[in-house]
């Protein structure tokens, strides 16, 4: 029944939050302007929903990038704003007098409350993006003395009438909200304005003023009342809880007004601030650092320091503008928006007036020498040319730096090494066992390797016959080929297979793979090592 806080989503999936995310595409949209007027019109209505018809009249009399729109593409983007989730369709029933009085108020649309709450955050940055927002620290003084009269009558004999505790903490915590969230929106534009590093001489003096009288107030005001707003809350969180639980049982709210939908799926109710726990501990730790990690007035001087320190470095460039080392930021986006207003032939006459380049079309990098450049070829659709990064960054071609040192594959070598000390040994294994089967293949089961090694063999051998016109009785089938003593040998192995055609002739080689049968051939391994002057081998069919 109620909200966790801001930035969490009790219970939603992955898929709630992609949806939920999603609401704001039609802020980035190609028809953003479109979708932003037609927003505008459903949040100046309050539980109205509107037809095709009124978004039109309405948009035509307020002007802008959405009033030329047509009924049907006003349709479209309605229809395209539902998908996202800014909209939803009406469930109102529709009267109509006339056929075509339907068909017109027929789709008729209404406000979500998260499209409201995003187009609403969309108008407050659009309006006041670039200002500065001032800090309401009148609103602090309130909040302490709110405080403290709370923490008197929560102490007093009588204690604290409820109505009168709940006017007092909704009344705090809305000043405590306003000072915050002028606080963080005016460190924000100051710390946009600090990083600008082309700061005149007049814009700097303003914000030396800003700094030095405005910031300095600020600070100091906060310094002043923070210990004393710190030592209230101290005295008062003892009693709060109880506190709390008389707030809910005298005003529940929206908790108390569906009973028995606690723990539903789907309702949860956001609860005002300062009902819950969570609300005055982040109120305490404002200003009291509780969790040592620092409160929020100690990022509050933090942050007005680093402000200091950014205007110093503002004085020193612009004390080293004098001799000629003034930020260009100006010239170049005045540059820049030359260019962008020019036709082409014109941005070409800038570009010779700004850099000098005329028709230079490779930098001190000469092209690759199969590369043939015309010299009419434009930058935009030549060919790319790498830079070295000490000429693209440093103008230099000097090398910086030491050597990198030579990388050790000393490892990876001896890996190399053994691995092929193991293929070598393996592969003469597998000779040795050939040559010990030769003559009895039908008996002897082969390893995978010795297979392997005697169909390489086999199939280079096949590639070196040579046939021959088959003539004569014993030749097989007549007016075929027959196979002369093909041979193939691997003389790091010492190894020789004779592959003789042979007509009726079976051979089975069996291994761990399978058998492979080769019709009317004959093998024959031998070691082509000589021992003693002669051949030493096994021939066998």
């Amino acid at each position: 029944m109620k909200d966790s806080g801001p930035g969490t989503t009790p219970g939603a999936s992955h898929d709630e939050t992609w949806q939920r995310l999603t609401a704001y595409a039609y802020l980035s949209a190609p028809e953003r302007l479109e979708h932003v007027a037609i927003m505008r019109v459903f949040c100046g209505t309050l539980l109205a929903d509107l037809a095709v018809p009124d978004v039109l009249a309405k948009l035509a009399g307020s002007g802008g990038p959405a009033a030329g729109l047509d009924a049907e593409t006003l349709t479209v983007r309605l229809e395209q704003l539902v998908r996202w989730g800014n909209l939803l369709r009406s469930s109102h029933s529709v009267k109509a007098s006339s056929i075509s009085e339907y068909q017109r108020a027929r789709s008729r649309y209404q406000l979500s409350k998260l499209g409201e709450g995003i187009q609403r955050d969309a108008d407050e940055v659009l309006a006041g993006a670039d200002a500065a927002r001032e800090v309401s620290s009148e609103l602090l003084a309130l909040v302490e003395r709110g405080l403290g009269e709370l923490a008197v009558l929560v102490h007093g004999p009588a204690g604290v009438e409820v109505q009168d505790a709940l006017e007092r903490v909704s009344t705090i915590f809305v000043q405590f909200t306003e000072f915050a969230d002028s606080v963080r929106d005016f460190y924000a534009y100051l710390g946009q304005v600090l990083a600008r590093y082309d700061l005149d001489s007049a814009e700097y003096q303003g914000f030396k003023e800003l700094l030095l009288d405005y910031v300095e107030a600020i600070t100091e005001d906060v310094s002043f009342r923070a210990p004393r707003i710190a030592a209230v809350l101290t005295s008062l969180w003892p009693q709060l809880p109880d506190l709390l639980e008389r707030l809910d049982a005298h005003a529940r709210g929206l908790a108390g007004a569906t009973p028995g939908s606690e723990g539903e799926p789907g309702i949860r109710v956001q609860r005002s601030r300062g009902r819950e726990l969570a609300d005055w501990e982040g109120l305490r730790g404002w200003f009291a650092d509780v969790e040592g990690q620092g409160s929020q007035v100690d990022q509050l001087r933090d942050a007005t320091l680093r402000a200091l320190q950014s205007l110093l470095a503002n004085a020193k460039r612009m004390l080293r503008s004098a001799s000629g080392e003034m930020s260009r930021r100006k010239d170049l986006l005045r540059l820049a928006r030359w260019f962008d207003e020019a036709a082409p032939e014109e941005a070409h006459d800038i570009a010779v007036a700004a850099f000098g380049l005329y028709s230079a079309r490779h930098l001190g990098v000469p092209p690759a020498s199969e590369e043939v450049v015309p010299a009419y070829t434009s930058w935009w659709t030549g060919p790319v040319v790498e830079v070295p990064v000490a000429l693209r960054e440093r103008g230099s071609r000097a090398q910086r730096g030491r050597a990198a040192a030579v990388e050790d594959h000393s490892r990876q070598k001896e890996r190399l090494q053994q691995g092929a000390r193991d293929q070598a040994a393996a592969r003469r294994a597998a000779a040795d066992e050939l040559c010990s089967a030769s003559g009895r293949f039908a008996q002897v089961r082969l390893t995978s390797a010795a297979l392997a090694l005697l169909l390489e063999l086999l199939a280079t051998a096949l590639g070196n016959a040579q046939l021959r016109r088959a003539e004569g009785p014993g030749t097989g089938r007549t007016g075929g080929f027959a196979l002369d003593a093909a041979q193939s040998e691997d003389a790091e192995l010492g190894i020789r297979l004779t592959v003789r055609r042979t007509a009726g002739a079976h051979t089975v080689l069996d291994s761990v793979d399978g058998e492979l049968l080769l019709d009317d051939l004959e093998l024959s391994v031998e070691s082509s090592a000589v021992l003693d002057g002669q051949d030493r081998g096994v021939s066998a069919s």
